[in-house]
């Protein structure tokens, strides 16, 4: 297994993300070669044709979406010689119509490099934004200690690679714990505070003896963080797992998160557990969260998600049915269950408005 996080841009963006700097689909880097054939062939077939050359002159414009300078100024230049050409019956252009194309011609060879320029800085803006993914959010690896670990991420906030759900699974000598967590907000807004969340588990999941204690140093890193800031407001929700080193048994504390969903013979149905109050609004110590110990048999696996994935709407209203929907997909390989919980979302039309996280934990004494 292993986190699928790579996928969490593509999906319904793929078709759109040329637009924002990504590399366009194939029919827009074919169309004006297709054209320029399309219309110099036609021209040349019959001479009742020559009513198509007008189109000729969109050639240029569309090059400037595909291609660079050096590549528009060519099919620019195409384009001239087309007009020019007596074969096609297009060789009586007037100076004006003519001078026009070239004009046309020349002004997106400009826009092409301009286009250009942009794109390398967008590359580099990119390729920033995944070091920091990484940084804040290392793929999971397949195996941590006798978990094997499958995720999924996509941030809500169109072109930004970071938002506020977080997870991460991490071994200590208290055996292997395992968090989710919704920042509140998302995008750049909350990557602060995941930060310091994520430092907090880790650095917890070394030294303190509980899970709930575990939650208690998530709780303070925020109270603290926004002590002395007028409105903060900082908060977050967190799901918390600890599996004991068998794997034959794991303690979940819930605070304010949306419980996990045990996959187990075929069916599916959420963890019974009482939740807490969110992390930073300092009640972990007035009402500390009540954990849970579930048993697990062989082939048991556990999904936990985020309220992007819960709270997906279809067209009537209603929220996306997931316990129901992992017993249907019940036979895919935990590797893959991620991914189809996502695409099994999309395929169903249901609208994702928030940050959406699946994680997938499935003990080595009980994997399939």
């Amino acid at each position: 297994m292993g986190s699928v996080r790579g996928r969490w841009s593509r999906g319904r963006q793929e078709d759109r993300g040329w637009l924002r700097g990504a590399p366009p689909p194939w029919w827009v880097r074919a169309l004006p070669v297709l054209l320029l054939v399309a219309v110099t062939v036609a021209t040349l077939i019959t001479p009742h044709a020559q009513d198509a050359g007008f189109l000729l002159g969109a050639i240029p414009p569309l090059a400037v979406l595909s291609y660079g300078p050096l590549a528009t100024a060519l099919l620019g230049l195409a384009v001239v010689v087309v007009l020019n050409v007596p074969a096609t019956h297009l060789d009586r252009p007037g100076n004006t119509d003519l001078l026009t194309v070239v004009f046309v011609a020349a002004l997106s060879v400009f826009v092409s490099y301009v286009r250009s320029r942009r794109d390398a800085q967008l590359d580099t803006e990119r390729a920033i934004g995944e070091a920091v993914q990484r940084a804040v959010m290392p793929p999971l690896p397949q195996r941590v200690g006798r978990i094997g670990c499958a995720g999924f991420y996509r941030a809500a906030q169109d072109g930004t690679l970071v938002g506020g759900d977080f997870f991460d699974v991490r071994e200590g000598p208290y055996g292997v714990r395992a968090v989710m967590g919704d920042v509140q907000g998302h995008g750049l807004s909350a990557l602060a505070t995941v930060v310091a969340l994520l430092g907090a588990f880790r650095e917890a999941v070394l030294d303190q003896p509980d899970l709930e204690s575990v939650v208690a140093r998530m709780d303070r890193r925020l109270a603290v963080d926004s002590a002395g800031v007028r409105h903060a407001e900082l908060f977050a929700t967190g799901l918390l797992l600890e599996f004991s080193p068998d794997g034959r048994a794991v303690r979940v504390v819930a605070c304010g998160h949306p419980a996990p969903v045990l996959l187990q013979a075929g069916q599916a149905a959420e963890v019974t557990v009482t939740p807490g109050p969110p992390l930073g609004l300092g009640l972990v110590d007035v009402d500390p969260p009540k954990g849970a110990t579930v048993a697990l048999g062989p082939g048991d696996r556990l999904l936990l998600a985020s309220d992007g994935v819960w709270e997906a709407r279809d067209a009537s209203g209603s929220f996306y049915p997931l316990p129901g929907r992992l017993a249907a997909l019940a036979r895919t390989a935990s590797a893959e269950l991620p991914g189809a919980v996502w695409a099994d979302l999309l395929q169903r039309r249901y609208v994702v408005r928030d940050d959406a996280t699946i994680l997938v934990l499935a003990p080595e004494s009980t994997a399939p």
